[in-house]
């Protein structure tokens, strides 16, 4: 089974929602060229998810109905439904204390607070791996020294929905997403709550449940 891209995905849902929709409607739509899509336009004719018609444009292919059941549960879903408890570590803990907190609450990425408790960045294995691999002094260095800070934390609000989410996850190769909602404030960089935490698994969790609901 060949498995679409992020751009693959809006695609088909541009062209149901919009059908009968041009290619260049369709690149415009994306805030791309016709020519950066025309391969996954040839991509999804022929896998069927969508239908060409000359001069007319693009409708929804015979895939498109078999997808409409999760794709659309995905689109009204919200992050809030699903979302689970965040797992978090302040800025100033050592990597020794992250790498043991990533096993005891077997999670792939800690999200790292500052001492006010908003999103300072975020942390992976991957992370903690590359820096401690050949380095025993490294399990005392702050996880401050590893994360990817904030602003460059890819993260959802709870309003957005699981599809979009989705998007981002798939768009950036992350496997979870912190929740967050906005705090007022007067600094250049907005500073951000966290309230939950996304992932990959929740989603196909709740693929599933609708599977089994739907056969049952």
């Amino acid at each position: 089974m060949i498995e679409l891209t992020s751009r693959q995905l809006q695609i088909i849902d541009l062209v149901k929602k919009n059908a009968p929709i041009t290619g260049e409607q369709i690149a415009e739509s994306l805030k791309t060229s016709r020519t950066t899509i025309r391969n996954d336009l040839s991509v999804l004719v022929m896998l069927e998810y969508i239908d060409a018609k000359p001069k007319v444009g693009y409708f929804p292919g015979k895939k498109a109905a078999e997808r409409k059941g999760g794709s659309h549960l995905l689109q009204e879903t919200r992050v809030s439904d699903i979302q689970s408890i965040p797992v978090i570590i302040r800025e100033t803990s050592t990597i020794q204390d992250a790498v043991v907190t990533l096993f005891l609450q077997d999670v792939g990425t800690l999200i790292i607070c500052d001492a006010d408790g908003k999103l300072a960045g975020v942390a992976s294995r991957k992370d903690f791996l590359k820096v401690t691999l050949g380095n025993p002094g490294a399990v005392s260095m702050p996880v401050s020294m590893v994360m990817t800070r904030q602003p460059k934390v890819v993260t959802v609000s709870p309003e957005e929905s699981v599809l979009e989410a989705a998007h981002k996850m798939i768009f950036h190769e992350v496997d979870s997403l912190p929740v967050v909602v906005p705090v007022s404030n007067e600094d250049a960089i907005p500073k951000l709550e966290v309230i939950g935490r996304l992932t990959k698994t929740s989603i196909v969790k709740l693929l599933l449940e609708h599977e089994l609901e739907t056969k049952g």
